[in-house]
């Protein structure tokens, strides 16, 4: 059977949690908002107070990092279910509608409550709730959400919150020790370890823009959208994915990089939203040649689009943006969303063997269109 990248969004939550959110705290009918399950044993992370911290002990790094982790509860409105012959199961043997109840982690970033998460963790929720450290309740709205990288910016209200520290840009290598802080399986707070296995994954078919940190930290089902944390209890990434047969951690995770996280947070705060640059091409890798640079074959141009009106024409192969080489055509996509609309931009390209450089204006990314290659299962 074919290996499947399986979003952490919602990946099988038992009966028995959904049942207690649904019918116990999340979405009664006389209850407002989602109240999450009360906090089992494992709750509060395994942080030990008393005494030095014993040799190779990542103790301090939790202590800094777990208090600004939160779980995040969702529901949504499911469809109608036809009448049981079996009412004793559900206590009522007429046709309802009931609620889907969904599960995952944040992060808290600000003092006055941003927490990020994975888009797909609330996505399509009516109500969203998060249970700060210790199991005390907080309902959350969203301020924006961005799915082609899959993050989510949400706003809670609470007194005495702990944002985390970021880990300065470019700061996570290959080899380095980290720490995945979430709320898998819905048992509570959790802290996995492992190191950066490599850097920069993209072209996996999870999300439009793609720049992930791969990690054997063990991630499983409900720690989307929690913290990668490195030895300083610094945030590293936001916790998304896995590549896995089973659907279960097998040690190759992938979380997006903080200081990505962080850019589209910022503009989520200031917009509502996130602007990206745009050209309107379709493109392709160009082919390895003797003699000739790599870039992005462009095979068809919209009519009346930002490249068109600059005189860009099918056939051309795009070199560097403002100067900055382009190996391939996911380059050009990221280093031209990377740009706000309107930007002026130079494209240096080759047509029939001549380099030239093309001035354009961009326009803005329309909405994505684009289906998830994967499935994303509630929870």
């Amino acid at each position: 059977m074919m290996k499947k990248l399986w979003l952490l969004l919602a990946q099988a939550v038992t009966l028995g949690v959904a049942a207690a959110l649904v019918y116990e705290l999340m979405f009664a009918e006389h209850l407002g908002a989602p109240q999450p399950p009360p906090a089992p044993a494992a709750q509060e992370a395994p942080v030990a107070m008393g005494g030095p911290p014993p040799a190779g002990s990542y103790r301090g790094a939790v202590a800094k990092a777990a208090p600004s982790v939160v779980n995040v509860y969702t529901a949504q409105a499911a469809p109608a279910r036809p009448r049981s012959p079996y009412p004793f199961f559900f206590g009522d043997d007429e046709e309802e509608s009931g609620m889907a109840a969904g599960l995952g982690s944040g992060v808290i970033v600000s003092a006055d409550g941003l927490v990020l998460t994975n888009n797909h963790v609330i996505e399509g929720a009516d109500q969203i709730a998060v249970a700060l450290p210790g199991g005390e309740p907080a309902e959350a709205r969203v301020l924006g959400t961005d799915p082609e990288t899959d993050l989510a910016v949400l706003k809670i209200k609470a007194r005495g919150l702990r944002p985390i520290a970021f880990s300065p840009p470019d700061a996570a290598q290959v080899g380095d020790v980290v720490l995945a802080l979430g709320n898998p399986f819905g048992v509570g707070q959790t802290v996995t370890q492992g190191i950066i296995s490599a850097t920069g994954r993209n072209r996996l078919g999870i999300n439009t823009f793609e720049n992930f940190i791969q990690t054997d930290a063990a991630i499983n089902p409900g720690n989307s959208g929690g913290a990668l944390v490195d030895i300083e209890g610094r945030l590293v990434g936001i916790n998304t994915a896995i590549f896995s047969q089973s659907g279960g951690s097998q040690g190759i995770g992938f979380a997006i990089p903080a200081s990505l996280a962080s850019q589209i947070m910022e503009q989520i705060v200031a917009k509502g939203r996130v602007e990206r640059g745009w050209l309107g091409v379709a493109a392709g890798d160009a082919p390895a040649q003797a003699g000739r640079p790599s870039g992005a074959l462009i095979t068809g141009v919209q009519r009346g689009g930002p490249a068109d009106k600059a005189g860009i024409r099918p056939g051309d192969i795009v070199l560097a943006i403002n100067g900055k080489p382009l190996p391939d055509t996911n380059a050009l996509v990221n280093e031209t969303a990377a740009l706000a609309p309107g930007t002026r931009a130079e494209l240096t390209i080759t047509r029939a063997g001549r380099q030239s450089v093309v001035p354009v204006e961009l326009g803005r990314r329309p909405a994505s269109q684009r289906k998830p290659a994967i499935s994303r299962r509630p929870g």
